[in-house]
């Protein structure tokens, strides 16, 4: 169904004529709370997730005409989730590229969709030295992301973390900056650099070790943040995706949204004291918000980025 019309803008008396149309969609089943325990044997293992599955093709006569013969049900998505966990999730990519493969052959007028997954970690308990077999305490903040796309025949996987807070307490520094009439920051030649890492990655195939790529990219983006002098929390940005593509063939651009965590030396003289480097106040807002993509020369813009929210 479409309909035209004429709109008069009465400031400008400008004339608009044309049909109103669909554009772009999809709808699914959102944060779907999954968690997965493996008892096969004595010693288990837990699976935590949040799934999203969300559906692109043939659904404009849901839109214009609400004839549901094409809509699968999001509760027929979630059940489907939990349907797939029976037989095992493993690394979240592979299991969101099982959904999809379901979701696009099962129904002809599915033409792609996207689908999306956070896992979060969990370790095993420790008595008297030994790991627990099925005891486990939660994990730290840091997330696991997953974002899966497919248009027509071209497949996308988009992974990287978010919460993965860092913290070193010397060798950084930030000075050379231009000064106005509105500038009071002073100079720093040694000062506390902290931020919380937000990271996605690009992968060029869908032929991957997700779950050992995932892991050798997050030892490289702590090394590089560790090992390397910060003139500014930029460079150190661009050192860690660096890091990342050198070693990694089949990454083809990492993407960062990075807040400058600031700690401010306290002024301890009214009482007294002196405050070698080691009292600050840690503020949380507002903060420095550093974005950048770092990706090889040539590197084609993919689609599959839409709907990823936080990163330029």
């Amino acid at each position: 169904m479409t309909a035209t019309t004429t709109s008069t803008n009465a400031s400008t008396g400008t004339t608009a004529t044309g049909k109103i149309v669909l554009g772009d969609n999809q709808y699914g089943k959102a944060e779907v709370r999954l968690v997965k325990v493996t008892r096969d044997t004595a010693r288990h293992s837990i699976e935590d997730l949040n799934v999203t599955s969300q559906l692109r093709g043939d659904f404009d006569a849901a839109h214009t005409a609400g004839d549901n013969g094409h809509v699968v049900a999001t509760d027929t998505q979630k059940n489907t989730v939990y349907g797939f966990a029976r037989d095992g999730v493993g690394a979240p990519e592979e299991f969101l590229l099982r959904l999809a493969k379901h979701f696009t052959g099962e129904f002809d007028w599915v033409s792609g969709g996207r689908w999306a997954a956070e896992k979060y970690s969990w370790d095993r308990i420790s008595v008297d030295g030994q790991e627990h077999d099925h005891s486990f305490v939660k994990g730290g903040t840091e997330v696991r992301n997953t974002v899966v796309t497919v248009a027509g025949d071209t497949t996308t996987v988009i992974s990287g973390l978010s919460d993965l807070t860092v913290l070193k307490s010397t060798g950084s520094e930030f000075h050379g900056f231009p000064r106005d009439r509105f500038t009071t920051l002073p100079e720093a030649t040694d000062r506390i650099l902290a931020t919380s890492v937000a990271a996605r990655w690009r992968y060029t195939s869908t032929d991957v070790d997700f779950d050992g790529v995932y892991d050798d990219v997050r030892r490289l983006l702590l090394e590089a943040f560790a090992s390397n002098h910060s003139y500014a929390l930029q460079q150190t940005l661009f050192q860690m995706g660096e890091a990342v593509l050198e070693a990694h063939p089949e990454i083809e651009e990492i993407r960062f949204s990075m807040p400058n965590k600031h700690h401010f030396l306290v002024d301890l003289g009214p009482f007294e004291l002196d405050n070698p480097g080691e009292v600050f106040y840690a503020a949380d807002r507002p903060y420095g918000l550093i974005e950048a993509t770092v990706q090889r020369e040539g590197t084609t813009p993919s689609a599959a980025w839409e709907g990823i929210a936080g990163f330029c």
